[in-house]
């Protein structure tokens, strides 16, 4: 099973991350703007399950992402199932809404990608400026099972060899929901 293993950090110090982020070779990506529009189940919590659900858009593309619970306490590791649609944003909410369910926020960010080499693996990294919510970065490799702990270990010590502070596990649809946290 394919796992998305992830942490995310609130930035506090941008020029200081940015050059931190240069002394260890990243290669920065174009900005993008992305729209994630979540969803609520119409038969389950998803607040209380841990999951999410919802459909990104970038330019005139989207995709609908399910992200089961996380799977530790440390980092934000968890089943994903992304799937391009050929439908559009609006025609797939529409039947999502027509299935009981409901649009719940829509999160907008402006994402700066990133790739840098550590412990032997390419790091996939977003620079991401959230929209009510703030500046934050987020660290990212794929992991199967077999490779799981490899991939939190490597994710683990380039968080710590950046000086990146604590990770935040909630999304940023938690966050924009709970102002002020």
């Amino acid at each position: 099973m394919k796992l998305e293993v992830e942490q995310k950090h609130r930035v506090t110090d941008a020029a200081a991350l940015t050059s931190r982020l240069a002394e260890h070779g990243a290669v920065w990506g174009e900005p993008i703007v992305q729209l994630d529009e979540y969803f609520a189940h119409p038969a389950r919590d998803f607040a209380q399950t841990d999951e999410a659900l919802r459909i990104r858009t970038v330019g005139g593309e989207s995709w609908v992402t399910y992200k089961g619970p996380k799977l530790d306490s440390t980092t934000k590791t968890r089943r994903e199932l992304e799937l391009p649609l050929a439908a559009s944003h609006a025609e797939f909410a529409e039947l999502l809404a027509a299935l009981g369910f409901r649009s719940v926020r829509t999160v907008q960010k402006t994402r700066r990608p990133f790739e840098l080499q550590h412990e032997g693996q390419i790091v996939h990294g977003a620079w991401d400026e959230v929209d009510a919510v703030g500046t934050f970065v987020e660290l990212e490799l794929m992991a199967e099972d077999a490779t799981l702990s490899e991939a939190q270990q490597c994710i683990t010590s380039l968080a710590t060899l950046l000086a990146l502070g604590p990770s935040e596990r909630r999304s940023y649809l938690e966050l924009l929901l709970l102002p002020g946290t």
